[in-house]
Order: structure tokens, then C-alpha cells, then sequence
């Protein structure tokens, strides 16, 4: 039910980056592949102009949890990795 809560919302500005971390990570490690709510994060981080709110372990975090879900998304993983590089 969360996470068809947080896949309905308008926008995930109101969440912080370590918020947005920690859904990604517990649906990943719960085993929950939830493809809208992961859909959704996805294309917020793809779409902010700067990661520098995020923490490394918070960008991580995120990479290992879509990868865990098997949720590539190449457009999260360019902005992350342009980012870090």
C-alpha cells in the first residue's frame, strides 16, 4: 500500500534524499520489485538539476537497491555516474 501511496504522488520534492534512499533500499531488500514506485524515483533523481544533496552511501544505496529489484534505469545510473565521476 506505501508504495502504490508514494508511486501515486504528484512529485517527491517533499522527500529528502535519504528518504528516497531508504523506500529504494527496503522495497529492494524486502524482495518487493514495486516497477511504478521504482519508475517514479528513478526519473525525480534522474531529473534534479544536482545531486549535491545526496550523500555517497545515499547515492549507493539507491544504485544497489534498483540493481537488487533488477530495476535497471539508465538514466538514473548516467546522472549518478556523470555525478560521481
Amino acid at each position: 500500500k506505501i508504495g502504490d501511496h508514494i508511486a501515486g504522488l504528484g512529485s517527491l520534492d517533499s522527500f529528502k534524499p535519504q528518504e528516497l534512499s531508504n523506500i529504494s533500499w527496503a522495497f529492494s531488500a524486502a524482495g518487493v520489485s514495486h516497477a511504478e514506485l521504482f519508475e517514479k524515483i528513478a526519473y525525480h533523481i534522474a531529473g534534479l538539476d544536482c545531486l549535491d544533496s545526496f550523500k555517497p552511501q545515499e547515492l549507493a544505496n539507491t544504485v544497489h537497491a534498483f540493481c537488487n529489484a533488477v530495476r535497471p534505469h539508465p538514466a538514473l545510473f548516467d546522472k549518478i555516474g556523470h555525478y560521481i565521476a
